[in-house]
């Protein structure tokens, strides 16, 4: 059964950096294509960032430039990097595959303050 844990998220005022963190269990991680999303309130989860088996990255236009996914296939971690953050960004992250698994981890909160 996969197993997604997020971590990292916090307050930070705007123009500061947040680095999230994202364990996954229960699966064959290097294989997968994994991503984060974000959920703020009262719209839909999106895909903010994407990063396939091979290392290839991509964004969504809004973050770009200033996120950057990575990932740690011996540890089965994957991260996002947060620069610049804007009042905008406060949702909730989340990681999964692209496209997602069945089940979702609790998320991380992110809230940045003007």
């Amino acid at each position: 059964q996969v197993q997604l844990v997020e971590s990292g998220g916090g307050l930070v005022q705007s123009g500061g950096s947040l680095r999230l963190s994202c364990v996954v269990t229960g699966m064959i991680f290097r294989r997968a294509h994994m991503a984060w999303y974000r959920q703020a309130p009262g719209d839909q989860r999106r895909r903010v960032a994407r990063i396939l088996e091979g290392g290839t990255t991509d964004y969504e236009d809004s973050v770009k430039g200033r996120f950057t996914i990575s990932r740690d296939n011996a540890e089965n971690m994957v991260y996002l990097q947060m620069n610049d953050l804007k009042p905008e960004d406060t949702a909730v992250y989340y990681c999964n595959g692209s496209p997602y698994f069945g089940t979702w981890g609790q998320g991380t909160q992110v809230i940045v303050s003007s």
